[in-house]
C-alpha cells in the first residue's frame, strides 16, 4: 500500500529555517513565514523534511488515492524557493503575470527571492488557494 511520505510533524519550523545555508534564503524564509501566517491564519508546521505548510486539508483522487496536505506552504531550497499554493485557473494565471519574477512547476512557484515578487499578489494567492481547496475538498 502506498505510503504518502510528506506528512505534518513535530520539527520545528525555526529549528529548519536556521539550518538553511543562505543568510539571505534564511531572512527571505521569516519574511514568508511572516506573510503565510498572518495571511493563511494558520500556525507554521513542518510536513517533510523541508516544506513549511499551513493549515491542511484531507484530498481523495477518483482512483482512490487519498492523504492530507498543507493548504499553502513554502521550501526555501538550495536552488529556488518554492511555493506551494493551488495554480492553474485563469485567476490564478492573471494573478501570476502581475506576480513578479517566477516560473512554474505542476505543483508549485518558483522564486529566487522575496524582493522579485508582489508581496500583496502573494498574499491574493494564499487566500484564494486556500479559499479553492475548502470548497474542493470540504470536512
Amino acid at each position: 500500500m502506498y505510503e504518502q511520505k510528506t506528512k505534518e510533524n513535530d520539527t520545528s519550523v525555526n529549528a529548519f529555517i536556521e539550518d538553511v545555508d543562505s543568510p539571505k534564503k534564511r531572512e527571505d524564509a521569516y519574511k514568508l513565514l511572516d506573510i503565510f501566517t498572518e495571511t493563511s491564519g494558520y500556525p507554521a508546521k513542518m510536513w517533510g523534511p523541508s516544506i513549511i505548510g499551513f493549515g491542511s486539508y484531507h484530498y481523495k483522487y477518483a482512483t482512490g488515492h487519498e492523504g492530507d496536505a498543507p493548504l499553502v506552504g513554502f521550501s526555501p531550497r538550495k536552488g529556488k524557493i518554492s511555493l506551494y499554493f493551488v495554480i492553474g485557473d485563469s485567476q490564478r494565471e492573471s494573478l501570476l503575470q502581475k506576480f513578479g519574477k517566477h516560473t512554474t512547476g505542476k505543483a508549485c512557484v518558483y522564486i529566487n527571492k522575496v524582493d522579485d515578487i508582489d508581496v500583496q499578489v502573494l498574499r491574493t494567492l494564499i487566500k484564494e488557494s486556500i479559499q479553492f481547496l475548502k470548497e474542493t475538498y470540504p470536512g
